[in-house]
């Protein structure tokens, strides 16, 4: 009888642990608990620490007391502007009502999917008002802000309060970027082209106007020079002229001994000539052409041109 007696004593205090144990329960930092008496909610830990529970009757639901992220898929919008947009966003939330929250949607992955519908919606309503410049650089900040208000207004009463919504990419569709990019190249084609023809037209006037000006001053230049010329040989004609007047047989001499020295080349020149040639008039008797009363015939012609001299007949 003892035997049995032990048996039954240690099969009950064996149950006795048994239910102590299943009545204990330990919620962590990172969680929150909904205790639930044969399924209706009885009461919400936000605390962490030990708690207690009817063994076999209550249940306790844990739930994540941290900040949670839902990542949307990329989606295409159309802007204000009739633009398309591939807009990739994202959210962050925590629960905050766990009762709420296990009564509307029960577990995480439902309150994701019902909530990335809400801010599916929230993200077309609120870029669909905007301009794509406003979306992808004046008014993000902005626009971001507007739709994490109309997102967690709609999500409370999930007992989820959402902590930020972030617009990742607004980017154009890739055929619009290509074509976006095509016609920005050819924009820019056309200047460089346009910039082109402009400085190759003003090259041209710059080049005309310098042979424009290169003409007038060789024009200027040659015209200077032959006015020059011909006052020197007005003033070499004057020089000439009142020398030829003031001693007209010492002039008559002096050219003579020029046609002498141009003709009478050393080496290579033989003259054939009458010695009473009036070409070698000096070189006879001192006066003798004076005395003749002949006039030399280097005198003759116009004043300032040398004397005309018989022409020598040259014997090689």
């Amino acid at each position: 009888m003892k035997g049995v007696a032990g048996i039954v004593a240690a099969i009950a205090a064996a149950a006795l642990l048994i239910i102590a144990y299943s009545a204990l329960f330990s919620v962590y930092q990172t969680q929150q608990a909904l205790v639930l008496r044969l399924g209706e909610p009885v009461r919400v830990i936000n605390e962490p620490g030990l708690n207690a529970k009817i063994p076999l009757v209550d249940s306790v639901i844990f739930l994540d007391n941290r900040i949670l992220d839902l990542e949307n898929p990329s989606q295409e919008v159309i802007a204000a502007d009739q633009k398309r947009l591939v807009v990739d966003a994202f959210a962050r939330y925590r629960i905050v009502n766990p009762l709420r929250f296990y009564q509307a949607v029960g577990t995480i992955d439902a309150a994701n999917s019902r909530l990335a519908t809400i801010l599916n919606s929230a993200l077309r309503r609120v870029l669909g008002e905007s301009t794509f410049i406003q979306v992808v650089r004046d008014e993000r900040e902005v626009l971001m802000g507007r739709i994490r208000e109309q997102v967690n207004r709609e999500a409370a009463g999930f007992g989820i309060s959402v902590l930020d919504v972030r617009i990742r990419r607004a980017d154009l569709p890739e055929a619009n970027s290509q074509a976006v990019f095509q016609r920005m190249q050819t924009e820019r084609q056309r200047e460089a082209a346009e910039l082109r023809a402009q400085g190759a037209q003003a090259a041209q006037t710059i080049r005309a106007r310098a042979d424009r000006e290169s003409t007038v001053i060789v024009a200027e230049a040659t015209s200077g020079a032959d006015r020059l010329r011909g006052e020197g040989d007005a003033e070499k004609a004057r020089i000439f002229a009142d020398a030829y007047s003031k001693d007209r047989e010492f002039f008559d001499f002096f050219r003579s001994m020029q046609a002498y020295e141009t003709s009478l080349k050393p080496d290579d020149t033989r003259l054939l000539l009458s010695p009473n040639s009036e070409f070698f008039r000096y070189f006879n008797a001192p006066g003798s052409a004076a005395a003749t009363g002949g006039t030399p015939a280097s005198a003759a012609g116009t004043a300032g041109t040398a004397p005309a001299a018989p022409a020598p007949a040259p014997a090689n």
